[in-house]
């Protein structure tokens, strides 16, 4: 019979069983995230293949570049390197459901029943919210960003971008507006767990126009097209999320604290 007042130290066997387990667990977890990467890398690699990826992600550069102008590549390995990258990018953004969702599994078993209930529509939403950032960027930003640099490029220039200028350029711009679109679930977040409300959101919109704006001018390149477009996207997006979370709260009570603690988390 175990010593009921035996207590169970950090050192002791008792204490390292949990923690090996949730090791073993997150990598369990981490394995498959990035098994689900590589099978889209995969598929991507065979149909339409890194270079014809590349190809559709440069479209909306090369559309606007001088007659007969292409992009080059400086570096001696770029032509196979570059065109690798964007495909393990594209499969990452791809397979980012998969990846969000062994996130949820791994912390799951920590959750009360009604953040369970919550964590789920919020990794869709995130999801799809990344996504149309993303799009919104390749569709909308690039094509009039491009337009405004080329309406200021002198005559005698010869437009000639590096490929790997190109996908760093991409890559931040799909951050900076898939992350900016994020906007309206970090304010449901905050909202629904009380750390703020919806009308101390609304006294602080002046603010956020300042904000915004200071971090369209860090985040994007120093031209007035794409810090414009995503500071007025993040200002749209922050009433978006103040509408979104003023129905949160009217639609969806926190738990009392007897719930909670029939509701405690697994052990």
């Amino acid at each position: 019979m175990s010593d009921p007042k035996k207590t169970v130290t950090p050192d002791s066997p008792e204490a390292e069983q949990p923690f090996i387990s949730h090791l073993i667990e997150l990598r369990n977890r981490l394995i498959r995230a990035i098994a689900a990467i590589g099978v889209v890398f995969l598929v991507l690699s065979i149909y339409p293949g890194p270079s014809g990826l590349f190809d559709l992600l440069s479209q909306p550069l090369i559309a606007h570049l001088p007659k007969g102008s292409t992009m080059i590549a400086i570096g001696v390995i770029s032509p196979f390197v570059v065109p690798i990258k964007v495909t393990l990018l594209v499969a990452f953004m791809i397979a980012l459901p998969a990846v969000l969702y062994q996130v949820w599994a791994f912390v799951a078993p920590g959750l009360y029943t009604h953040e369970k209930r919550l964590v789920m529509p919020l990794i869709i939403s995130s999801t799809l919210l990344f996504y149309m950032g993303v799009a919104f960027c390749y569709f909308f930003v690039f094509g009039r960003l491009f337009t405004f640099i080329q309406g200021f490029a002198p005559k005698v220039i010869t437009a000639a971008p590096d490929i790997e200028a190109y996908l760093s350029f991409m890559l931040t711009m799909f951050m900076a507006f898939g992350t900016a679109f994020e906007v309206p679930v970090v304010l449901m977040v905050l909202v629904r767990f009380g750390l703020v409300t919806v009308e101390q959101l609304k006294s602080w919109r002046s603010y956020f126009i300042v904000v915004a704006f200071i971090v369209a001018a860090i985040v994007t390149p120093p031209d007035v097209v794409s810090q414009t477009s995503l500071a007025l996207s993040m200002i749209l997006l922050f009433e978006v999320g103040i509408l979104a979370a003023k129905y949160l709260v009217k639609y969806s009570a926190p738990p009392s604290d007897e719930e909670k603690d029939a509701q405690s988390p697994a052990a």
